[in-house]
């Protein structure tokens, strides 16, 4: 090992990588406990835990490399659905997870974001109010499923059409099913066909679509204040354009 990587910093956490090593960093050991429990349940390829020692997490670099690239074959995405319908097959974890929000509480945390977008100046009122029309649809009932809560194509490794490893489960835990779906393909929807194919049901694309509002409006602002930019190409702000 000849240097430490970065990976993520931020006010709340920060992973670092040193070879075949990641630290990551937490102040609140519930969002570990999580992880470390949604590892050992998950019916899918996760890192293996080489220690812990709060408020530190070590766990073994997965072999292959996360999704995303130019040209990608199909058959990646594919196996990432089918990686992701196995989890959602899986037995329940025993609490629920950042998909798993009650629809008052999501309907309030939208309806105050939107107008704190606006208020702001961050986003346009018009973007704003047609986005807070289309995520309307997400606000329904659902059937618990074993969520992993955070899956971005970041998270996920391929090794040619094999997943090798899902990382970062501190959101895990029940949740709505469309909710992963969404989130995995949040600026990827010329995979999405390819991502349901593997999934192997029909799923409502509203929904979907209206996650992908959904979550675009209340990620904005939290990037911002974090060092991220949620109007690069691409991104959330492209995402809701995509919505007009």
């Amino acid at each position: 090992m000849d240097k430490v990587e970065v990976v993520v910093a931020h006010s709340e956490r920060a992973t670092l990588r040193g070879g075949d090593v990641f630290l990551k960093v937490d102040a609140d050991q519930e969002r570990i406990d999580v992880e470390v429990e949604a590892m050992s349940l998950a019916p899918v390829p996760t890192p293996e835990v080489l220690w812990r020692m709060p408020p530190v997490l070590a766990i073994a670099a997965l072999p292959g490399t996360t999704l995303g690239r130019l040209g990608e074959p199909s058959a990646a995405w594919a196996a990432a659905g089918a990686a992701i319908r196995k989890l959602h097959n899986a037995p329940l974890p025993p609490r629920p997870g950042r998909a798993g929000r009650s629809i008052v509480a999501l309907a309030a945390e939208l309806d105050d974001e939107c107008e704190l977008l606006v208020t702001n100046g961050l986003l346009p009122a018009d973007l704003v109010t047609r986005n807070r029309r289309v995520a309307e649809a997400a606000l329904r009932p659902w059937t618990p499923a074993f969520t992993h809560g955070d899956l971005q194509i970041a998270h996920v490794f391929i090794d040619g059409d094999e997943v090798t490893g899902i990382i970062d489960w501190s959101e895990a835990g029940q949740g709505d099913a469309l909710y992963d779906l969404a989130t995995f393909t949040l600026g990827h929807e010329e995979h999405l066909d390819d991502v349901l194919a593997g999934y192997g049901t029909d799923v409502d694309l509203d929904v979907i679509h209206a996650w992908w509002s959904l979550r675009s409006l209340l990620a904005v602002r939290w990037l911002s204040e974090h060092g991220f930019d949620p109007f690069a190409p691409g991104c959330e702000v492209d995402v809701l354009r995509s919505r007009m």
